[in-house]
């Protein structure tokens, strides 16, 4: 499992040396270059394409990557107006500009760089190696907790080229949790909760992975990292999601349409049982971390109702931090639906919400057919409930795995009639990737 042209190598030892570029503070960087390099060398091509007419640098452009570049473009457009109407200045609309190509261009950007020649099997491998990696040092930061060592070792020189804060270029050990006291991990994302994102994205991956040693190695490595984030998303997700992937991509089988029949009608019996369990579940899962549910709690409200009052199209243009009601955090963090409200107004809200259900509707289909559809359609129900715990343009210097999957499936042809016939195929097929676009 070798590189084997330019874009695999830059994403190969991009992930790989995750906790390498930990180390040096580096990764905040690293995905924003990685991620408008590639992107260069895609429009290079396209060119060469299009006025040569030489089929060795064509680059497929699915529709659906479309929809997500004029989103962000739409989210760029959000973010000026917002910026004009509260009279920042020019230089504040260049500052954000930036912050934008590092942050929500970076969901476009992504899928694009997933229409070249880059191998699904590349980026398990991968995935899986880091989880290895995590697997060797977790015992190193549990013992610095026991051994009661600095929470943060250094703050790395990289933080002077600018980002959200500190902690996205700190070495961190450990972290206390002030609610209870108890320890939590983030290993090299920037709080634990994204540890347990990054995590699930990366079980998705393992699961797919041929060699057993490293299968094992990536399920157990993505294990460790949710439950040392001690994220209840994280644990969640981790459970649900894959099932619910197989079940929507075996929809198109008889008996699995029979089966959710029966079992929507049984459902309907038992309605009123099923909703005092989903009460019960959604009080302890809000009482697990009361306080934390809480400041998440008041934040929505705060940023609904500064919206609705003050910025309803276009949003303020910018964050705020909050009262100290909310320990003074930033007004629609913790959530991406409230910070896109509040900070780019309804026309923010809707470029990021077309361009999430078309993916979901899109890597639906292709789930009933390709393996790389399965994954996809993983990749995207976790952004979907991501965005209800965090902000995904902050944390898309970390998800850019998964961002590539949806590029990856969009553009494979739908060539497996159904996931049965499909096992058949795998084995042979899988080495050699289909890369042809839809036409």
């Amino acid at each position: 499992m070798a590189p084997a042209n330019t874009e695999e190598r830059i994403v190969w030892y991009s992930i790989v040396g995750t906790y390498g570029f930990y180390v040096l503070g580096a990764l905040y960087v690293l995905a924003p270059v990685i991620a408008w390099v590639l992107f260069a060398i895609a429009v290079v091509r396209i060119g060469r394409f299009v006025i040569l007419g030489d089929q060795r640098y064509h680059v497929p452009l699915p529709g659906l990557v479309i929809v997500w570049f004029l989103g962000m473009l739409v989210m760029l457009l959000a973010l000026v107006v917002g910026h004009f109407n509260y009279d920042m200045g020019l230089g504040a609309v260049i500052k954000s500009t930036i912050g934008w190509a590092k942050g929500w261009a970076l969901l476009a950007i992504f899928p694009l760089i997933g229409c070249l020649n880059i191998r699904p099997e590349i980026i398990y491998r991968a995935a899986c190696i880091v989880s290895l990696h995590t697997i060797i040092l977790a015992p190193v930061f549990i013992l610095a907790w026991m051994a009661n060592l600095p929470q943060v070792l250094y703050v790395s020189p990289l933080q002077k080229v600018g980002g959200p804060g500190p902690e996205f270029f700190a070495m961190s050990l450990y972290e206390i949790d002030p609610s209870n006291g108890s320890p939590r991990w983030r290993l090299f994302t920037p709080w634990a909760p994204a540890l347990g994102f990054v995590a699930n994205i990366y079980f998705v991956f393992a699961l797919q992975e041929k060699k057993l040693f490293y299968k094992v190695a990536g399920i157990i490595g993505c294990i460790i990292m949710v439950l040392l984030s001690g994220s209840r998303l994280g644990l969640l997700s981790l459970i649900s999601v894959s099932l619910i992937t197989w079940w929507l991509s075996m929809m198109g089988r008889p008996f699995i349409l029979w089966v959710s029949g029966v079992g929507a009608a049984f459902t309907g019996l038992a309605m009123a049982p099923i909703l005092s369990f989903a009460e019960d579940f959604a009080t302890k899962f809000r009482e697990a971390r009361a306080d934390s549910s809480r400041v998440r709690e008041a934040l929505a409200r705060i940023a609904v109702n500064r919206w609705r009052e003050e910025a309803p199209i276009w949003g303020h243009g910018q964050v705020e931090a909050g009262p100290h009601l909310v320990e003074y955090m930033m007004i629609g963090s913790h959530h991406t639906w409230y910070g896109l409200l509040y900070v780019k107004g309804a026309v923010g809200l809707v470029a990021m919400a077309v361009p999430l259900a078309c993916s979901f509707v899109y890597c639906l289909i292709k789930a009933m057919h390709t393996k790389e559809g399965r994954v996809a359609l993983s990749v995207v129900l976790l952004l979907f409930l991501y965005t209800f715990g965090e902000n995904l343009e902050v944390l898309a210097y970390l998800i850019w795995p998964g961002l590539l999957f949806i590029g990856i499936a969009s553009k494979h042809t739908l060539q497996e009639p159904n996931p049965a016939l499909a096992s058949a195929s795998h084995s042979a097929s899988d080495s050699a990737p289909d890369s042809t676009p839809d036409r």
